[in-house]
């Protein structure tokens, strides 16, 4: 009867704990299937650039002409200032220490895929109570005082069977990612203002040129009125007309001047160094750089080329694989550890094999309830998400705009710069045609002056428009995402 009774016994545990292995069989499986169900798949979006220009372009640039697109500009001195702001510019190299950053913490989020080892020692010295729960006065030999020698190790590896670990090194490297799009965008951001600060410069310096000769005719001018007044043959009026605008005209200078030294002092700060490093510059002077239409390539091109649009993408894919990461904390977490080593009384024992001790602990835990902080987790990286997403189509949208934008300047840049240099040659045609009928005695000398001021008037038009189309030609080249090659961060 009770051998029976015993196997009857043995057969029901037997029974429940294969319940109990299935039930917990089911519920892996169970977690499994949801972790699988709710794991984030990214796919890069591909955004709509449109059907091409809004007006015609040339789209045959490559990526070597929008790369080092200031070498094409025939400029020297230009080529020298944006090489070495790329290399020095402060905000280079900040962009630069944050993707050494983003690197460190992408290898911090890898280190979790492998085991975890310590290694310690201590020597522990104590007096425990007679009276404690252990019967210390009561037990022949042992004493109250005791000094313990211990040294050891303790491991852990956990299991990353639900992707926590895997999607956190999914995101550090997209963020990686973004962080060398942003030194890209730096190094646009940085090569487009070198050059737009070198050529204002050397516009401002020919701005001046013009306006020295153009005050120089108004000073003759002013002076021919005088004596001619003096003479009776001009009204004292017209001595204080002429005399105004030659003093108006001379305190538009200063303000020239002062121009070209501000921008020079700013070429030495963009590149890193003192201000007045680059200060030699406003007493040298240039030819101009050729202003002709350029290659801009296709539409779709600069999506993929712009930096800050790259840089965007990237956040978005780091967001996505967020979700992933605050998903898995709905799911049981794999560990194992281990520890062991040597503990004993006296040190001469230490290393006795009678002193080792080993503990192996396969770990589970599982969140159950936690009062819907993992549900509120997941909800914030999905916002964070749908953040990231309408910043990259607000990059995919700013993108086109700048480009569309800057192309049209500049066309019309181009446009201003040939009706202001066509109105020069004409007005210095003029200037020629006065000048042989002064010298014929047909005119007087102050028609001959007024001849000369519309040229110096032309001569610092086109001198303004040249420089206006030269900024507006920097403006595209950036819009353009030019600025930066693979491998430049």
């Amino acid at each position: 009867m009770i051998p029976s009774m015993s196997s009857a016994h043995q057969t029901s545990r037997s029974r429940r704990f294969r319940q109990v292995s299935g039930a917990i069989s089911a519920l892996a499986v169970a977690a499994l299937l949801a972790a699988c169900a709710a794991d984030p798949q990214y796919r890069a979006p591909e955004p709509d650039a449109g059907r091409g220009w809004i007006q015609p372009a040339d789209t045959s640039a490559t990526e070597a002409q929008l790369a080092a697109w200031w070498r094409s500009l025939g400029d020297p001195v230009l080529e020298r200032l944006v090489e070495a702001a790329l290399a020095q510019n402060l905000d280079v190299l900040q962009a630069r220490s944050r993707i050494a950053e983003a690197r460190a913490l992408r290898d911090a989020a890898a280190g979790a895929r492998e085991p975890s080892l310590n290694v310690g020692a201590s020597v522990t010295r104590r007096r425990q109570s007679r009276n404690g729960p252990l019967p210390i006065g009561s037990l022949p030999g042992v004493s109250r005082d005791q000094t313990i020698h211990e040294g050891g190790f303790d491991a852990a590896w956990e299991i990353d069977l639900f992707g926590r670990v895997r999607h956190s090194v999914e995101s550090a490297d997209a963020r990686v990612q973004a962080a060398q799009e942003e030194a890209n965008a730096a190094h646009v951001s940085v090569a487009a203002e070198v050059a737009r600060t070198y050529l204002s410069l050397r516009g401002a310096q020919r701005e001046l040129k013009a306006g020295e000769a153009w005050v120089g005719t108004l000073r003759r001018v002013a002076e021919t009125v005088r004596r001619r007044a003096a003479a009776g043959d001009l009204a004292m009026g017209e001595v204080e007309r002429s005399q105004a605008k030659f003093q108006a005209g001379a305190a538009v200078l200063p303000g020239i001047r002062a121009r070209v030294r501000a921008t020079a002092l700013g070429l030495g700060v963009l590149l890193g160094r003192l201000p007045e490093i680059e200060l030699s510059l406003a007493d040298s002077d240039r030819d101009e750089i050729v202003l002709k239409a350029i290659p801009v390539g296709e539409r779709a091109d600069v999506l993929r080329r712009r930096p800050d649009v790259r840089a965007a993408e990237r956040h978005l894919a780091a967001a996505t694989a967020d979700i992933g990461v605050a998903t898995a904390r709905w799911f049981p977490r794999l560990a194992i550890s281990t520890a062991g080593g040597f503990q004993a009384l006296d040190l001469g024992d230490l290393l006795k094999s009678s002193s080792q001790v080993l503990s192996l602990t396969p770990l589970i835990s599982w969140r159950i309830l936690d009062g819907g902080r993992v549900n509120a987790y997941i909800r914030a990286a999905q916002a964070r998400q749908q953040t990231a997403a309408r910043a990259y189509e607000k990059a995919v949208l700013s993108a086109l705009a700048d480009a569309e934008r800057a192309l049209s300047n500049y066309r019309f840049s181009l446009a201003s710069v040939s009706g202001e240099c066509a109105a020069l040659v004409s007005a210095r045609r003029g200037y020629d045609y006065a000048k042989r009928r002064f010298e014929a005695g047909d005119v007087a000398r102050l028609d001959l002056l007024d001849a000369e001021r519309s040229m110096r008037e032309g001569e610092r038009a086109c001198a303004r428009a040249r420089t206006g189309a030269a900024i507006d030609l920097i403006a595209l080249y950036k819009a353009l995402g030019g600025g930066w090659s693979e491998g430049s961060s």
